[in-house]
């Protein structure tokens, strides 16, 4: 085209002249009206042939290589950008773990030679590619524009890590939300909410401080930031027609958390640091900064109604993620919110342990799963830059704590904490996000840690640089409210009432929570079952109908476990066989246990109780012995589940492979069953050895669920295999390790049980036992005496009896 118009500059289109008439002259070119994009200019050189282009002046050479060189200019910064961002608050430490700056960004002068531009071609006017938004309305600029525009959108306070994405939309999206000129605009109105917000955080950890200095509290010293973050989140999506948020997180901030984010009464906050509260109810408790809440309010923002959920969760880091995420889904279920536009689940992590905690990646892929997902999670990343005593160099093989989230393509918003804006901006795009693609994407807050791990630790023993950093560094707080007063936005009279307001406001919380002598367990539960307990929190009922069922019914599940339910639908031949022999065993009236366990699901789901089967292969059954779902042998994916064409208007049942993970899933399953009392939610493990692996959930969550938080819950676990022959770790489940983690009387050990002819008062103890370090033990509560007692015939087995009689 620049041929031609050289021989004859009528032969183009008009702009095209403006635009080779500015080019062939190296001054900038009008920004009237340029010709079509870069693209076509390079659609059409790439076609002329070699011969041509050898022809071709070298003028024209120049100009395209230039644009070219532009565009990869801008897609470096797109990439890359994110590695010289301005990142950390304290300034000492690079978030990628590296301090190299890599060679296409132009961050000096010289670097325009990386490709083959020069400092005089700073002035120059380039067309701008469609992938890019920094032009804003504009459709051209200088080159030294399009360099400073690139450095605001991606080298300051936020990095962006998206372009791994393989979906054009996306990314085009996110370019536009941080690209685009002054996009990051906000009015006096929203400055002063936010300034309002940090005064809250900031104000309640220096209450806690002061009343409690020598108490462990985990607070949010250092990422204040979090508080407004959320707030944010939760306001843009109850903007955007959610209805409910669940929550988890781990023990840094969650009394921040609960005091002003889900709102729960100060008094009973402050009264948890009592020693001497005495428990009202069943129920050990536990810490305050492990403790949940369910609250519902209206959202002062869009005085919509919002349901607020904190999930306790215990000491074990990320072990509360796939809990959350299951409880999302089944919310979720439900209400028929098919979309996640009503429920929505938010995860807070630490950066040592977001890295570390392989469950972290069991729950990211469950995330698109179809019997998993819950349509998109934002993710908080509290970045300390320290996990405990351990640097980040010492913590992970990976640039970023956040690189889990590349393997779900979840774009990541890296983030400095100490600037307020930013981090609401963020926050506010990453609600979007969730709610336009329904997937996860993360928010990392590049923060630090005032004072150690707890509040009781001394962090100069081994990050002494870092913690001489920290103690001349200036609280957001101060900094945000500085910037607003010497803008004018706020006085500084408005500010200092800010703070007298809420402490006031502390202050006669803590006067109350004086008069509570007494701890209702009850009133911190994340997940209450309406309906089904009293106002005093008992079971309605605690007598069990007869759960027997008429003969016809189990016939009619018989027969439709023994069909195929659907029209030309082609089985497996091994398949047929096995239908049958069930069809004659419902003849017959015996059953198997695949045969039972289909009749027990099916006479639930008449009485419109949903039932959820979940685990590794439990669609067909490890033995091949359940087939709850047919497959179609001709028809790729076609499936059909007899269970779910048993009646009318019976209640659905899910059956879902599941991904191979059990630590994850189990927590998944755990979450679902917490949602309501009506339901059956089953998890399988194929062997003992897949039970191993989940056994942090039971620990952490099922055993001690009961007494700790007063949890709620049915799920129920498949552990069917016996000792078989095929290992210890293989095939046993153990089932002495659930019953040694529920044991509250540590003193109290397993024995062999009293005969029914012996005295309440007596225990037994065959003597081929060790006798001896088992009466030591027990020293303090039995003493020894042989009772003479005729043994029956059949306990001879035993040998002969050593009685201890209770003292």
């Amino acid at each position: 085209m620049y041929y031609a118009w050289m021989e004859n500059p009528k032969s183009v289109h008009k702009s095209w002249d403006t635009f080779f008439r500015s080019a062939d002259a190296g001054t900038p070119g009008s920004e009237a009206q340029a010709g079509p994009s870069l693209i076509g200019i390079e659609n059409t050189l790439s076609s002329i042939s070699n011969q041509g282009l050898a022809m071709a002046p070298a003028k024209a050479e120049k100009l395209v290589e230039d644009h070219l060189a532009v565009q990869s200019l801008i897609r470096a910064y797109q990439i890359r950008g994110h590695h010289v961002a301005q990142l950390d608050p304290l300034g000492i430490l690079d978030a990628d773990l590296d301090s190299f700056v890599p060679s296409d960004l132009i961050t000096t002068l010289d670097k325009l030679g990386f490709y083959g531009l020069h400092e005089g071609d700073l002035d120059k006017v380039f067309r701008l590619p469609t992938t890019t938004y920094i032009g804003g309305n504009e459709s051209t600029l200088s080159l030294r524009e399009i360099i400073r525009r690139l450095e605001n959108s991606y080298c300051q306070h936020i990095g962006l890590e998206f372009m791994f994405i393989n979906d054009v939309e996306q990314c085009q999206w996110i370019r536009q939300k941080f690209e685009t000129p002054g996009i990051m605009k906000f009015t006096n109105k929203e400055k002063r909410t936010l300034l309002a917000r940090l005064v809250r955080s900031t104000r309640f950890e220096d209450f806690l401080a002061r009343k409690w200095s020598s108490e462990k509290r985990f607070g949010l010293e250092g990422c204040e930031v979090m508080i407004p973050a959320l707030k944010a989140i939760i306001d843009k999506s109850s903007e955007m027609g959610l209805e409910y948020v669940i929550l988890g997180m781990p023990h840094r901030g969650r009394l921040n958390v609960l005091a002003n984010v889900i709102r729960k009464d100060l008094e009973q906050i402050f009264c948890q640091f009592d020693p001497k509260l005495e428990a009202s109810d069943e129920g050990s408790g536990d810490v305050k900064y492990h403790l949940g809440m369910y609250h519902e309010r209206i959202n002062r923002a869009t005085n919509k109604k919002i349901t607020l959920s904190l999930v306790a969760n215990p000491s074990h880091l990320e072990a509360v993620d796939p809990v959350v995420q299951g409880k999302t889904k089944a919310e979720q279920f439900y209400r028929g919110d098919n979309q996640g536009k009503k429920v929505m689940s938010v995860l807070v992590h630490g950066d040592a342990a977001f890295a570390g905690q392989g469950v972290v990646y069991e729950t990211f892929h469950l995330s698109d799963l179809p019997s998993y997902t819950t349509n998109g999670t934002i993710h908080i990343v509290v970045n300390n830059q320290i996990g405990f005593t351990t640097d980040p160099r010492m913590a992970r093989s990976s640039p970023y704590p956040t690189d889990v989230a590349r393997v779900v393509n979840a774009p990541i918003f890296h983030v400095n904490a100490d600037d307020p804006e930013a981090v609401m901006y963020v926050c506010s795009v990453a609600a979007e996000w969730r709610n336009t693609f329904n997937k996860d994407v993360v928010v990392d807050l590049v923060c630090y840690r005032r004072s150690g791990h707890n509040e009781m630790d001394e962090p100069m023993f081994t990050q002494p640089l870092m913690y001489k950093q920290i103690q001349k560094q200036v609280p957001v707080l101060r900094k945000y409210a500085d910037r607003m007063i010497a803008d004018g936005i706020v006085s500084l009279q408005e500010y200092q009432e800010e703070i007298a307001n809420y402490d006031k406001i502390c202050e006669e919380a803590y006067a109350r929570s004086k008069d509570k002598k007494i701890l209702n367990i009850k009133h911190w539960l994340d997940s209450p079952w309406p309906g089904f307990f009293t106002l005093d929190g008992e079971p309605k009922s605690m007598t069990c109908p007869p759960t027997g069922i008429p003969e016809e019914m189990l016939s009619h599940i018989g027969n439709v476990a023994s069909s195929v339910p659907v029209e030309d639908f082609k089985i497996h031949g091994g398949l047929s066989r096995i239908l049958k022999s069930r069809l004659e065993m419902t003849k017959s009236r015996t059953v198997d246990w695949a045969l039972a366990e289909y009749m027990a699901f099916g006479s639930l789901l008449k009485e419109g109780i949903h039932v959820r089967l979940s685990g590794q292969d439990v669609e067909r059954g490890t033995f091949s012995h359940r087939h709850h779902v047919l497959h179609d042998q001709e028809v790729d994916r076609r499936t059909c589940v007899p269970m779910n064409h048993l009646w009318p208007n019976q209640a659905p049942y899910t059956v879902c492979n599941s991904s191979l993970s059990e630590y994850g899933v189990l927590g998944f399953e755990l979450g679902f069953a917490m949602a309501s009392p009506n339901a059956l939610v089953l998890w399988e493990a194929q062997f003992g050895d897949f039970h191993n692996t989940a056994h942090c959930i039971i620990d952490q969550f099922i055993s001690s669920g009961q007494a700790k938080w007063v949890r709620h819950n049915g799920i129920v676990l498949l552990l069917p295999h016996g000792m078989e022959g095929m290992g210890p770790e293989h095939s046993s489940a153990r089932p002495e390790r659930f019953l040694q983690m529920s044991n509250d009387d540590s003193d109290a050990y397993p024995v062999v049980p009293s005969p029914p002819w012996v005295p309440d008062v007596t225990i037994s103890l065959p003597l081929n036992k060790n006798v001896g370090s088992l009466w030591e033990r027990q020293i303090d509560n039995f003493t020894p005496c042989l009772v003479p007692v005729e043994v029956p015939v059949e306990y001879d087995q035993f040998d002969t009896y050593f009685w201890y009689q209770y003292r």
